[in-house]
């Protein structure tokens, strides 16, 4: 699987996926740490990444967009040490590799993973 760390995500985090074979990249190692929500999420849909991050704007931006990929997870834990997101992204990439695949959000937290599937629909007022 091929990943986009955006900042708030460890670059531990990054050399682990890589260590597990998969293709990783960190938006500060790519000295692109100051690059808008629009433009990252435009880097992952063009790249083929899915972006992890713990900003909830990304969830509401690909919403709005209508887009079926980059798909996004975004970690909603109190904790966000590298072990933990470790730990995290194993069991996800183990259950949720369709979904993620397939082009989803996936929101994860301590007690939970929802995951919505992409685009999503807009729901009339």
């Amino acid at each position: 699987m091929r990943f986009l760390a955006d900042v708030g995500i460890s670059p531990l985090t990054v050399e682990f996926l890589n260590c597990l074979g998969h293709d990783a990249l960190h938006l500060y190692e790519q000295r692109l740490h100051r690059m808008k929500d629009p433009d990252i999420l435009h880097k992952a849909r063009s790249e083929s990444r899915i972006l992890l991050t713990h900003d909830l704007d990304f969830g509401e931006l690909m919403a709005a967009s209508g887009a079926e990929l980059p798909s996004v997870i975004i970690f909603r834990l109190r904790r966000m040490q590298p072990q933990i997101l470790n730990n995290h992204l194993t069991y996800l990439i183990s259950e949720f590799e369709p979904d993620i695949d397939r082009g989803a959000i996936l929101s994860v937290s301590e007690r939970q993973v929802r995951v919505r599937h992409l685009p999503i629909e807009r729901r009339e007022p």
